[in-house]
């Protein structure tokens, strides 16, 4: 066998071990969040379509990862819009944040179309 051969050889050789040891791990650790969204009456995917809702939800986005003081988590939260009414969920680092978010989203939409489903972590 030429030297060549051999590393290609080898090459796929390690690809093929990394790949199947890739997907083990993954498979073996994949999240299993069903018991915990059960519950969710707003998530993602329903985010209305209607334009005043992407517009709404585009400005509460704008206003959240504006302010800097906010953790990665305060930047990440989910923003669903739906006939105006505006959901925030997902964690955030403190009780502080959880109310500075809601505050921002405010700035958008008044406080009775707020419904903050944030959690602390």
């Amino acid at each position: 066998m030429s030297l060549l051969s051999r590393k290609s050889a080898a090459s796929a050789a390690l690809a093929a071990s990394c790949l199947w040891m890739s997907l083990g791990v993954a498979t073996a650790q994949a999240p299993d969040n069903t018991a915990n969204n059960k519950g969710d009456t707003q998530t993602a995917e329903k985010q209305s379509n209607a334009k005043a809702d992407r517009e709404t939800t585009a400005k509460v986005r704008k206003e959240i990862l504006g302010d800097k003081s906010l953790s990665t988590y305060g930047h990440n939260v989910k923003v669903i819009t739906v006939n105006g009414v505006v959901t925030l969920k997902g964690p955030v680092q403190s009780e502080d944040e959880k109310e500075k978010v809601a505050a921002l989203t405010a700035n958008v939409v008044s406080g009775d179309k707020i419904t903050n489903e944030l959690t602390v972590k």
